[in-house]
């Protein structure tokens, strides 16, 4: 007989007048998993992952604020900045009850899972960057004219900017590095999809200005994998327009135990390598279980006894 494969259910969650659409599966009591999407996709892009790692952990998967589908509010009443979508993040994992987590860092879900991890260092149990960059060597070319809008943040290097949103770019993204053939054509399509939602442009330029606040962060998160030294796993699309392997390789400096995986591959690996990913972060998750279960007990011993 073979495994049942866990159904994914769908939901929604109230996050301070935001509704975060969100996608769950696995147990709730098994060890959990916040897999955080990147430009310009949502957790579409984690649709063949999820029963992959479902059947060893609890998965959860939000889209943020102005993604996929989740709220898109104005920008006259929300501030599209990396920090508030990190205070929106923080606050729907409170409002699910999502205590300790591992994290799937990706793309913008890098620079959001990472400001978690700084504010609650606590609360993560390992780190999965797949193409989730945090060092300025990983930053390819494809950076230049978003740099041009951090250093110069005029209307017309914003005008520049708005051919990256346009549905060839967003294809673009998908297909290079990689064999085009591999892709399924309604990830990118739903993605432009979303992106042409009225408002939204203006949404996505703004996080293009903010992220030089990322960069700006880097080496505090460098900081962090010196000092708190999580368990990490780098699973790497050589072929990435926009975050090279270096990247990839820095995080062993500053965490000497890091893994580093390479896949054939480029910005979305998933698309074409998922089932490949999704073992290696399997045998990687769940070699640290032991580990995470102790902890746990520890933790449960040493509140039993305060009480």
């Amino acid at each position: 007989m073979t495994a049942r494969t866990p159904s994914i259910r769908y939901f929604k969650q109230d996050v301070d007048g935001t509704n975060i659409f969100y996608r769950e599966a696995g147990t709730p009591t098994a060890p959990a998993v916040l897999l955080m999407h990147g430009f310009p996709s949502s957790s579409h892009m984690f649709r063949g992952l999820i029963p992959l790692l479902a059947q060893h952990f609890h998965v959860i998967a939000p889209d943020l604020p102005g993604f996929g589908f989740s709220d898109a509010p104005s920008r006259s009443h929300f501030a599209y900045t990396f920090d508030h979508l990190t205070d929106v993040m923080e606050r729907f994992t409170e409002a699910i009850g999502l205590a300790r987590y591992a994290l799937y860092i990706f793309d913008y879900g890098a620079p959001v899972g990472l400001r978690l991890a700084l504010r609650h260092p606590e609360r993560i149990t390992a780190i999965v960057s797949q193409n989730g960059n945090a060092y300025e060597e990983g930053l390819s070319a494809g950076w230049n004219p978003i740099q041009r809008y951090w250093a110069q943040p005029t209307q017309e290097n914003r005008n520049a900017l708005k051919a990256f949103l346009s549905p060839d770019a967003t294809k673009w993204q998908y297909t290079q590095g990689t064999d085009e053939s591999h892709i399924a054509p309604e990830s990118y399509t739903l993605d432009s999809a979303l992106l042409a939602r009225a408002g939204n442009e203006d949404v996505q330029l703004d996080l293009f200005l903010d992220y030089g606040t990322n960069v700006t962060l880097y080496p505090r998160f460098q900081q962090y994998f010196r000092e708190h030294r999580p368990p990490l796993l780098a699973v790497w699309g050589k072929g990435d327009p926009f975050f090279l392997p270096a990247g990839a390789h820095a995080f062993t400096r500053d965490n000497p135990n890091a893994q580093v995986a390479f896949f054939d591959t480029g910005h979305f690996a998933l698309e074409t390598h998922g089932s490949e990913i999704g073992a290696k972060i399997v045998e990687f998750l769940r070699a640290l279980e032991p580990v995470e279960v102790g902890a746990r007990a520890v933790s449960e011993d040493l509140h039993a006894a305060e009480h």
